[in-house]
């Protein structure tokens, strides 16, 4: 970087040197200065425009000035299109792409000495695994670092750069890849099984503050005391978030330019929800009641209160609804009524993006949305002609096939090796099932999200051995038992004053864990939405009327079903919350949202934009949340496959990343721990117009990584 000083106001003018074009500069800077100094050298293009105004300098401050005016146009050009890593440019070289046609920004954050970053983790070979419990061999397993250590001295790293010694959490290759090949061989829905079904992760949730050795037959608690005693001074030693520490990038390529990110948008809701509602918020899912309650009898209707819980499983659901059964309700006379009135008019057509309505990714949000609309369908062969099938949530009312028949093939995606069709009573398969299937479980997206949770509910209140002589009715509403019109009997009574089941959901933390380690699109879509209807504006004073408003309610026989709620939201709505958020806290542009996700075309940020959130995020009191939602390279993941496309990445187990993918889209955001110790943030995105397939370009943004964590 070069600066210039005026003297005449000490104002700074800073012109920053790309490392490569060196020799250019200086080349460059030298002509230019002798020009100054001799007026009767001819100055020629491009800086005859400026000649004029470095004609008899009156001083040598208005000569350096004049002299930054005249050159900062030209250097900026110079430094969008500096060269990239050697690296960087072979990787784009090899998947056919060019440097206009990627964005990048990694920049150094934090101090060297109290990283925020988890603990790396060392993946080792199996063949190895024995020496772990050898405290003499530790050098043994460190020689994937010592490799790496050679590396980067004969390399791109200074000499006197040293490697940096953290507490390593050690993980056996072996116990990944069993892991994956577990998930894959039961499912082609990896991301929506692990979401769904709660599988345990692959590193205990302690893994960021302890080391311990994981093995493929358990894990091993005992944690260093050294190891630990680390940690506390890192925790102490976190960043104060009002103390911002500016660092100027490792490297830059074409930062402001507006890209489709994919799934990489993920992390600017996920962190904005954060910020505004907090790591430790959940949505209460609240039931009321109208009529009166005979015995276990209800004589009116059951209400529940949808609040946009992003994570209502079946299972959750099915706890819920226990609860109102132990609350003293087992059979109701009239109606179940499901208000989602929290969210205004979010439903979308499922096949408007992709033509694959069926796929859970394309689900639409709801106020009160159960199993993210997903029905996973269980295959068993009984013989070579038929197999059975199992369905988990069932539906009630609706006829789901038990058998279907067999035919000689490779097993696909359910849109493939099953067809199926959601008519307006049944299920239909339109195809056979492959015979090379055998158990295997796919997971099918309902076209409508308010009747599939009707059909849910009926389903598991009945399972829970419970009667209903009316239907479950779900509205975009709020229940209104005043209207004359629909108001009959005793439902016509008040609502009940309190609800008589509140049932919380999994916080914040565990929701975004889901959202940017697994891509989860609609759980995404809720948490943005629920960022419009939850957050509340910067006075966070306590009402003191509401105690005596509570009461009044109760003594009045008033409910409180409409008292404190929510405030009904919109993707319009949420999303000018989100651009408000950006622009009071971030100096860049707000990047351009029509959804949350990411699973949209003309939805842009530029590698600037995410850079600076993540930087942001960094200091934040939250940052642990957010950065271990992230999938771990070559771990966990999204990212879990960068060991196999790179399998001597500097980056495995140093690098918390969210990917994104879309037919000519690849991208990749988060943190890097660099080998020095340093932390990075890290962004990357590719765009290409031509028939780019997004996984010949991942490769490029694994060298990327790669590139980080040698530093």
């Amino acid at each position: 970087m070069l600066r210039l000083r005026q003297n005449s106001n000490s104002c700074y003018h800073s012109l920053f040197l790309p490392p490569d074009d060196r020799l250019l500069m200086r080349s460059l800077v030298k002509s230019i200065l002798l020009k100054t100094h001799n007026p009767s050298i001819r100055t020629t293009s491009p800086l005859t425009a400026g000649s004029q105004y470095l004609h008899k300098p009156k001083n040598v401050g208005q000569r350096l000035s004049l002299f930054a005016f005249v050159i900062a146009p030209i250097l900026a050009p110079l430094q969008a299109q500096a060269a990239l890593p050697q690296e960087i440019e072979t990787a784009l070289a090899q998947a056919h792409l060019s440097t206009a046609d990627i964005s990048i920004v990694i920049t150094p954050v934090g101090d060297k000495n109290a990283s925020r970053l988890p603990s790396a983790i060392q993946v080792i070979d199996s063949k190895k695994a024995v020496n772990q419990l050898q405290p003499a061999s530790s050098d043994e397993i460190n020689t994937d670092a010592n490799n790496s250590k050679q590396k980067l001295a004969n390399n791109t790293v200074p000499k006197s750069q040293a490697i940096h010694h953290s507490p390593l959490l050690t993980i056996e290759k072996q116990t990944i890849r069993q892991h994956e090949r577990q998930i894959h061989a039961y499912t082609d829905d990896p991301y929506t099984y692990q979401s769904l079904e709660s599988i345990p992760p692959l590193l205990p949730d302690d893994a960021s503050t302890s080391v311990k050795h994981l093995t493929s037959s358990g894990i091993n608690n005992d944690a260093d005391k050294n190891n630990n005693d680390s940690s506390n001074k890192n925790q102490k030693a976190k960043t104060n978030p009002s103390i911002k520490i500016s660092f100027s990038p490792l490297l830059s390529h074409q930062p402001d330019i507006a890209r489709t990110p994919a799934s990489t948008m993920k992390l600017v809701p996920s962190f904005i929800a954060l910020d505004t509602l907090g790591a430790d918020f959940v949505w209460h899912t609240r039931v009321y009641h109208t009529g009166i309650v005979i015995g276990d009898t209800l004589l009116g209707d059951l209400v529940i209160q949808g609040s946009g819980d992003p994570k209502m499983t079946h299972e959750r659901l099915q706890q819920l609804l226990y609860k109102v059964k132990t609350a003293g309700i087992r059979h109701i006379d009239g109606d179940i009524i499901v208000d989602s009135a929290i969210f205004n008019h979010v439903t979308k057509d499922p096949a408007a993006f992709d033509n694959a309505p069926l796929r859970p990714y394309n689900a639409s949000p709801d106020g009160f949305l159960v199993n993210f609309s997903t029905i996973a369908i269980q295959s068993y062969p009984l013989d070579n002609v038929q197999a059975q099938l199992t369905y988990t949530p069932q539906l009630a009312d609706y006829k789901l096939p038990s058998t279907i028949n067999i035919r000689s093939s490779a097993c696909g995606q359910a849109r493939y090796s099953l067809s199926p069709q959601w008519q307006a009573t049944q299920l239909t398969f339109d195809t056979s099932l492959p015979d090379n299937c055998g158990d295997h479980a796919f997971y099918v997206a309902y076209p409508d999200a308010k009747d599939f949770a009707a059909r849910v509910i009926k389903a598991k209140w009945q399972a829970l051995d419970n009667t209903l002589t009316g239907n479950v009715i779900a509205q975009e509403t709020p229940y209104n038992n005043t209207n004359p019109t629909s108001a009959r009997g005793l439902a016509a009574l008040p609502m009940s004053p309190l609800p008589i089941v509140s049932y919380p959901s999994l916080n914040l933390t565990q929701q975004i864990y889901d959202i940017n380690h697994f891509s989860n699109n609609v759980m995404t879509e809720q948490v943005a939405l629920s960022i419009g209807a939850y957050h509340k504006p910067s006075d966070k004073t306590v009402n003191p009327t509401i105690n005596k408003t509570i009461d009044k309610a109760i003594n009045t026989q008033r409910s409180l079903y409409q008292f404190d709620k929510p405030t009904t939201t919109s993707y319009p709505a949420a999303l000018q919350t989100i651009n408000e958020w950006w622009q009071t806290h971030l100096s860049t542009p707000p990047p351009h949202l029509t959804n949350g996700s990411g699973l949209c075309r003309d939805c842009t940020i530029s590698a600037a934009n995410l850079s600076e959130l993540l930087i942001y995020a960094y200091s934040h009191p939250s940052f642990d949340a957010y950065v271990n939602s992230l999938g771990i390279a070559g771990v966990s993941g999204t990212i879990s496959a960068h060991s196999e496309r790179l399998p001597e990445s500097n980056a495995i187990g140093r690098a918390w990343i969210k990917t994104g993918t879309l037919n000519n889209v690849t991208s990749m955001a988060g943190y890097v721990k660099g080998l020095s110790g340093q932390d990075y943030v890290v962004v990357g995105l590719i765009n290409n117009e031509q028939a780019l397939n997004a996984y010949t370009a991942r490769p490029v943004l694994d060298a990327m990584l790669d590139w980080t964590a040698q530093h």
